[in-house]
């Protein structure tokens, strides 16, 4: 498995999918070098006039709520619509899910357009999947993984989506099994938007790789072990955030195969 999950990345680098992005402000910058870091191309657009057009270049979409207005949310529907009309893939981030009505109602209208994967942390979604709406603190999880696998299953089985649980243990939830991986470092969390460029290299994967759940444990697997290794050069966020982004790019076989963790 840890083979077949490499050769998934070198399938990334060498088919260079394009993925563009509708997601928040904050974290941009920082999504677009990850996406180049593994050997994707990232796009940010979210005018109404071009969401079509995009959607027939692009190999992927990600949708993230984290900084949402009205132009922005009739952006993500547009895109939604022309990347289902296109049968391109695209990924749902939920960040914040249940910190706000408004928020939970664009969900809402989001999920009823099927999103082809969902990754959030674990408080994001169980809200999402309305099992508790009181456990979100800002962007971050006050909610381990492993509670909401249960909220995962539900909402793959209501809405077809795979499903990625980032935490400590990340678990991936597809309609055959729930996988989990072990692996990153207590820094990451130190660092403004690794989940939303977790989400973006998904959406990288999902766009090459057939298999879905194959996809999903090659691209959340790729962030944890790169944010593992970065750490034990890195003396502190600032300097994690630049080892991670070289350990994207230049990950060996070995590096991954040696250091990935696959639960059993």
């Amino acid at each position: 498995m840890k083979e077949l999950l490499f050769k998934h990345i070198t399938s990334v680098r060498e088919q260079a999918p394009l993925v563009q992005n509708i997601t928040n402000y904050v974290v941009m910058n920082n999504t677009a070098n990850a996406l180049l870091a593994v050997g994707a191309s990232p796009i940010m657009a979210h005018a109404h006039p071009e969401m079509q057009s995009m959607q027939a270049i692009c190999q992927a979409l990600v949708i993230n709520i984290g900084t949402l207005d009205e132009y922005w949310v009739e952006s993500m529907k547009l895109a939604v619509a022309a990347a289902n009309q296109n049968n391109k893939p695209w990924i749902l981030d939920p960040v914040g899910a249940g910190a706000t009505a408004y928020r939970d109602e664009v969900l809402s209208e989001l999920l009823a357009l099927k999103p082809t994967a969902i990754r959030g942390n674990a408080s994001e979604i169980l809200a999402l999947a309305k099992h508790n709406t009181t456990a979100t603190k800002g962007v971050d999880s006050t909610s381990s993984s492993l509670e909401a696998i249960e909220a995962a299953q539900f909402l793959n089985k209501e809405y077809g989506a795979l499903v990625v649980i980032s935490g400590a243990v990340d678990i991936v939830v597809s309609e055959e099994s729930v996988d989990q991986l072990k692996n990153g470092d207590a820094l990451m969390t130190k660092i403004t938007g690794m989940g939303c460029s977790a989400t973006a290299i998904l959406a990288a994967f999902i766009a090459v790789i057939p298999n879905k759940k194959e996809a999903a444990l090659s691209a959340t697997s790729l962030m944890a072990v790169a944010g593992e290794l970065a750490a034990k050069s890195s003396q502190g966020p600032g300097s994690l955030q630049m080892h991670l982004l070289d350990k994207l790019h230049s990950i060996t076989k070995e590096e991954y195969i040696n250091t990935v963790k696959i639960l059993d």
